[in-house]
């Protein structure tokens, strides 16, 4: 009983802040508020975003490359690492690292403004707390998922490249030819509507568990734990769901 109210909580949160996402822009300070949580969200996570997708991509080349070696056959490198780098690990990298850094800043923020009643404040106010609090979150992240998932796949793929040239004797323009052969718009497509998915789910994860927070520190502190958690595991799910109907 208490996961399907939790459930249904949740998609209420969902559905109430995408209907207050043509309110984000109607007044100036509104869209300030935008503004900052875009910076937050994409600029804010650029360094991390950074070091894990070209990691991402040097550990694909290394590991692929070495099989690919023992066939003969590294010329199609660059293939397989943009390959799985637009269909799966680009929006995975993307989606666990805005969960990790900006899911669990939303979900305390939130949680301490909960236990503080200033949720209940702005509410007496009669400011609804999803259409100030929630909407400009979740819609940051929409928005700035796509951009940093195609971010990781061109660094990835760039890194993969490195590690091609420097360990694997793969020509690094031989690599790019065969990376770009093999990537279609149906794998950027795929890609792209992953990280939006990830990045509608963590945000209002996030905010519900914020929202949602009572019981003081402790509270705040399992609202944080509880958002990257099951952000994570729908993340898992949602990215084989997504790929398991755009590739049967």
């Amino acid at each position: 009983m208490s996961f399907t109210r939790e459930v249904g909580r949740t998609t209420r949160v969902m559905l109430a802040s995408v209907a207050a996402f043509p309110s984000v822009f109607r007044s100036r300070d509104s869209r300030r508020d935008f503004g900052v949580q875009l910076y937050k969200t994409g600029i804010g996570t650029l360094p991390v975003v950074t070091v894990v997708s070209l990691f991402t991509g040097m550990i694909l080349a290394l590991q692929v490359g070495l099989e690919l070696r023992r066939f003969n056959q590294e010329i199609y490198l660059g293939a397989a690492v943009m390959v799985t780098l637009i269909r799966e690990m680009a929006p995975f990298s993307c989606g666990m690292c805005l969960a990790a850094c900006v899911g669990s800043a939303i979900a305390a923020e939130l949680g301490t403004m909960a236990v503080n009643d200033e949720i209940a404040a702005l509410e007496i106010m009669s400011i609804p707390p999803i259409r100030f609090l929630s909407a400009p979150r979740i819609l940051a992240l929409v928005l700035m998922a796509p951009v940093l998932s195609f971010f990781c796949c061109v660094v990835g793929t760039l890194g993969g490249g490195i590690v091609g040239a420097t360990q694997l004797g793969v020509n690094f323009e031989q690599y790019m030819a065969s990376a770009m052969s093999i990537a279609d718009v149906k794998d950027l497509t795929t890609g792209l509507v992953k990280a939006v998915v990830f990045g509608l789910v963590i945000g209002t994860v996030s905010v519900a568990q914020g929202l949602a927070t009572s019981l003081g520190a402790t509270g705040v502190g399992r609202a944080t734990q509880r958002s990257v958690i099951i952000s994570f595991l729908l993340i898992l799910m949602l990215g084989y769901m997504i790929t398991r109907v755009c590739y049967q």
